[in-house]
Order: C-alpha cells, then structure tokens, then sequence
C-alpha cells in the first residue's frame, strides 16, 4: 500500500494561516504556519495527491470566508482539494468549486436542513460533494460541534447514500487533535453497517500502524493534522 496515496493532510485556515484546534476548540489554537501554500507545497512535493482544507473562519460565520486561501492552493498545486467551512448555499458551492475545490465539503448542512442540502445535490451532483459527520458516541454533532443530535451515523450516511453521496468522512470528537489513534472499531461498524460508502477515517491518526490499521479495515483515506505538524508522522516514513 502506497501510505502517499492514503493519507489525506489537513490544513485548517484561521485568518489566512495554517491552524490547529484541539476538540475544535477556538481557544486552543496552535498557528503552524503564516501561509498555507507552503505547507501544502511541502505535501505535493512529499507525494501526496490529496488536501483537506477547513475553512474555521467561516464554519464560525456561516459562509465561506477564506475561498482565496483555496484559489491560491488550487492554482500553485496540483492537489485534489475539498474544501469545507461555512457551505450553505448554492452561491457557496459555486464559489468553492470555481475556485479549484475537487470537493465541497458539508457537514451540518446536511444534517439540519436536509432539503436544502439535498437540493444542492441536484443542482451540482453528488460526485462533487465530500459529506463529513461528526460523531460522539455514535451519534452525529452540528455546528463546530456545539451542538449533540438523536442522530445515529450510520442512519445520517443512509439518508446521505439516498441522494447518490457516495463520498463520506467521519470524525469523532473525542479523538480530534488528542493524538491517542483513530477510532477504528467506529470505522469499522460503519463500513459494515453503510455497505457501499467510501469512509476515509479523521482524526486521531497517530502513527504509521493507525493508517494501516484503517486501512486494512476498508477505510479508503485517512485525514491527518496534527500528528504530521507534531512529527509523529513524517512525511518521508509514507
């Protein structure tokens, strides 16, 4: 297995800068870089095709802010972006994917107002969307996880496959940014119980034997932050 091709890192945008939350926590925030486009040309020059870009800024707005941050990364690198933080409209849409996002990423759009999001589904189609659901204890959180639902995951991806998503991640709060390993055995249970989906794990990969742990469960990416900014992973070991 190429770890290259399986590995998805993330670059969290505060202000323009590559940031780091713990638990989404705003408080807690570590800056690892000033600019963004050196750290992803760091990933493209390492071998890595793919990029997780959050956009927090505008996950605490409730529209996209950094889209320049994305058309920047876009147009001086190769990478498969997607793009997330603050998509609820189709004007968002059209602004993440006109400025070079592979992917659009929604989270709790999809999970409280479903006719909207299943709306933008059909006007853009599924394939361009990536679907995120942020878990504690098997049940799906919404707005930067400030608030828990009745919602079971793997209810929420069914629904989601209905619309012909195919593309999901799943988080779970507990483990972001904790560096303490993924939550395999949740990844697993999803896999099982969402036949079809293609899971990339997030959060909470650790170690080189994380990702082949998810791997070899079926997850087909593994979005990984802080351990590649804290160097429990490197870049030269994938």
């Amino acid at each position: 297995m190429m770890l290259k091709q399986f590995v998805i890192p993330a670059i969290d945008v505060i202000d323009g800068k590559c940031v780091r939350l713990s638990q989404g926590n705003y408080a807690q925030k570590t800056v690892y870089n000033e600019r963004p486009l050196e750290v992803a040309r760091q990933f493209e020059d390492a071998g890595i095709t793919r990029l997780h870009l959050v956009d927090l800024d505008g996950a605490k707005a409730g529209k996209v802010v950094n889209w320049k941050v994305l058309e920047t990364l876009a147009t001086h690198t190769k990478l498969a972006i997607d793009f997330g933080g603050g998509i609820k409209t189709a004007a968002d849409v059209s602004t993440v994917l006109n400025s070079g996002a592979a992917l659009a990423t929604i989270g709790s759009l999809a999970v409280k107002q479903p006719e909207i999001f299943a709306s933008l589904v059909a006007q853009f189609g599924a394939q361009h969307f990536f679907i995120g659901a942020d878990v504690m204890h098997e049940k799906l959180a919404v707005s930067g996880w400030l608030e828990q639902t009745d919602l079971l995951v793997y209810d929420f991806i069914n629904q989601c496959k209905l619309l012909g998503i195919t593309q999901f991640f799943c988080t779970d709060i507990e483990k972001d940014g904790m560096m303490q390993g993924p939550s395999t055995a949740l990844y697993a249970r999803i896999l099982e119980r969402c036949p079809g989906v293609q899971l990339t794990a997030s959060g909470g990969a650790t170690t080189l034997a994380d990702l082949q742990a998810l791997h070899q469960i079926g997850c087909i990416h593994a979005i990984v932050g802080k351990a590649l900014y804290e160097g429990t992973i490197l870049l030269s070991q994938l």
